[in-house]
């Protein structure tokens, strides 16, 4: 359904958490190396239960390898740095959604004057930022939302989830 990159993340419990998410969504999972962590790590594991054989998971070195693996495919740059909220655009299936390492997102050059990066809306306050699995979910639950309502079918019989 979407593509999900984790862009050198950091700690193993949000890539596992993220795992399983894109098992439960039908999204494919991207690690862009180098990762902080062992797949196999014993956190990792953990986290995806015993599903993390059943991931869709691809690990790339570049993104230039992202360009040859996803070719059409939108990209969304993650980011507190951007102004646009996840709420305007239209997703649609086949997007592909970028997440930065958990200590310091991703690099400003992917951000700044793009219009594809969005941001999940915060209030002020001493919170920097949401955590990278709850991040990840709440985008992906949104994009489910959007191409259901967009598909004019009742919710839930135009995506692979069950309700």
């Amino acid at each position: 359904m979407f593509n999900i990159v984790l862009f050198e993340p950091e700690i193993p419990p949000n890539t596992g958490n993220i795992a399983r998410l894109c098992l439960a969504t039908g999204c494919r999972l991207i690690l862009k190396q180098p990762l902080g962590f062992s797949i196999s790590d014993r956190a990792v594991r953990r986290a995806g239960l015993d599903y993390w054989k059943h991931v869709k998971l691809t690990l790339i070195d570049s993104l230039e390898e992202l360009d040859s693996l996803l070719p059409d495919s939108r990209r969304f740059y993650l980011s507190t740095k951007a102004s646009q909220s996840y709420w305007t655009p239209s997703f649609q299936q086949g997007d592909t959604f970028i997440f930065g390492p958990e200590s310091k997102g991703l690099p400003e050059s992917m951000i700044f004057n793009n219009d594809l990066a969005i941001t999940i809306p915060m209030t002020k306050g001493p919170v920097r930022s949401l955590n990278l699995s709850t991040s990840v979910g709440i985008v992906v639950y949104e994009a489910f939302r959007q191409v259901t309502l967009n598909s004019h079918l009742p919710f839930g019989q135009s995506s692979p989830l069950t309700f």
